[in-house]
């Protein structure tokens, strides 16, 4: 962890206005922000870790918690909700043996709920890393996520 970190630090030049692309590199490594490296981060840039800490907390898009592999994420946006997102998202729970914000054991998956994609008339909307499955049915979650197995 330590070289990777120091790696992205130096990429930035050690820039705290890049504090929040520094931040999204190191969760592109680790796929969620280990407390070791904001602390690295805190301490080679000269920043109160305070801050760093708020700038992790204050988007969404970070995760402080360890995050599988595969982020799924579910829309249960308006558009997906009528079509049936609510359904889809038990399928997924039963399937992965995890409520949203979980993590299976083996680590391969995290899922979490958003509240819309963009996406609405492709409802209900399921993405898995940067990939997206419109026209959601319990039917497709199965084949969907042995993709990913």
């Amino acid at each position: 962890m330590k070289d990777a970190v120091t790696a992205i630090i130096k990429k930035y030049g050690n820039d705290k206005s890049q504090l929040v692309s520094i931040l999204q590199d190191i969760q592109s490594e680790y796929n969620y922000l280990p407390r070791t490296a904001l602390d690295k981060v805190s301490k080679k840039m000269g920043i109160p870790q305070s801050q760093v800490f708020a700038l992790a907390t204050f988007f969404r898009a970070f995760s402080l918690k360890e995050r599988g592999k595969h982020i799924v994420n579910v829309c249960l946006g308006t558009a997906c909700h009528v079509r049936g997102g609510e359904l889809i998202l038990d399928s997924l729970q039963r399937q992965l043996g995890v409520n949203p914000g979980g993590t299976t054991a083996d680590h391969n998956f995290t899922l979490e709920s958003v509240n819309c994609m963009g996406c609405c008339a492709t409802g209900p909307v399921v993405k898995i890393g940067d990939e997206y499955f419109g026209h959601m049915t319990n039917d497709k979650v199965e084949p969907m996520l042995n993709k990913y197995r």
